[in-house]
């Protein structure tokens, strides 16, 4: 079975609305459905899922900054993060407390604190984007799941068996924005 890309939305943020309401308006032009008639729903754990019509599809969302960052496919489960990675975060120890080894190696392997910064920054998402298509978050455990670098870009190495197989698993990253970092991470349902 071939799966199409999901979709990717950039959209400056509403600061005066929540984006909840910025992807239904979003969704509702895509879609053709009304706002308030969008089978648009949140699990136990407040992950939005799609039911009814749109069952097979589904999507997810993340803002920071300005930003508001969606994703919409089908006949997968995805999930986005975005980060606007302005503030000077105490990277080396929150790796420490949260990556695996290995991901805290290579962080300590970048070549100054300006690299090490991007490269923490575009692991979190990856990490995030990953777990929100889970649908258990950060909750879960970033150390639960490991990337690598290869050829410049981020794959999945090894997950806890809640996630499967890490080999079913795809991301892309990428800036939406100048300033901006966003990982999208999606496998077939």
């Amino acid at each position: 079975m071939t799966v199409a890309l999901p979709e990717t939305v950039w959209i400056p943020r509403d600061h005066d609305h929540r984006a909840e309401a910025q992807v239904r308006a979003w969704l509702a032009a895509r879609t053709g459905i009304a706002a308030t008639d969008l089978p648009l729903v949140r699990d136990d754990r407040d992950r939005p899922h799609l039911v009814g019509a749109l069952d097979d599809h589904d999507i997810n969302w993340s803002h920071s900054g300005d930003g508001l960052l969606l994703a919409f496919g089908s006949g997968m489960q995805l999930g986005v993060d975005l980060e606007w990675p302005h503030a000077k975060r105490k990277v080396t120890e929150i790796a420490r407390r949260h990556f695996t080894a290995h991901e805290q190696a290579w962080l300590e392997s970048q070549a100054d604190a300006t690299t090490r910064d991007r490269a923490f920054h575009r692991l979190w998402c990856a990490k995030e984007a990953v777990l929100k298509a889970h649908g258990r978050g950060l909750s879960f455990g970033l150390d639960r799941l490991q990337f690598v670098e290869a050829d410049g870009a981020l794959r999945l190495d090894h997950a806890d068996p809640e996630l499967g197989d890490a080999a079913h698993w795809q991301l892309r990253e990428w800036s939406p924005a100048p300033g901006y970092l966003a990982a999208l991470a999606w496998r077939p349902r």
